[in-house]
């Protein structure tokens, strides 16, 4: 089987933001009946964005991340019907939490779709919520320690 690649970047302008929101688009509102006016939102503003493009050069997956307190919210994490199970995801997961590492965060978190635990489970994700609905969609909080707490001198 022929190794993929993808280009996953920060998108830095408009053109970025918006293959980012297409695929947004495509996942969330086309795919799963997510309503536009909950799927796009007042975060999209300040957060960071990110997508990943497939090998022809078209975007197949977005996340954005936000900053609060002491860890970094992942959000809106899709990939494009035609790449899941290829490891898109995991790729585009790994660059998010190189990213993250980078800038000293020490935990990330999200609402993952119940139908994805096992994915982020993968990943070092662990539950750490009941479920709740989100969208009408059940979800569950998850979170990783990205960056090993030091241990204090005894």
């Amino acid at each position: 089987m022929k190794q993929q690649t993808w280009n996953i970047l920060t998108a830095t302008n408009t053109s970025e933001l918006n293959d980012a929101f297409s695929v947004r688009e495509k996942v969330f509102i086309d795919e799963q009946g997510v309503s536009s006016d909950l799927e796009k939102d007042e975060q999209d503003a300040t957060a960071t964005h990110y997508v990943l493009y497939d090998e022809s050069g078209q975007p197949a997956g977005a996340a954005r991340t936000r900053h609060i307190d002491t860890y970094a919210k992942l959000e809106r994490v899709c990939i494009s019907k035609e790449l899941r199970g290829q490891g898109a995801g995991a790729a585009l997961m790994k660059h998010i939490e190189h990213e993250l590492t980078n800038q000293h965060v020490p935990t990330a978190k999200l609402n993952a779709q119940v139908h994805a635990v096992r994915f982020y489970e993968h990943l070092g994700y662990s539950i750490c919520s009941e479920e709740f609905l989100d969208a009408g969609i059940p979800h569950l909080t998850m979170k990783k320690q990205l960056i090993k707490a030091e241990n204090p001198a005894h």
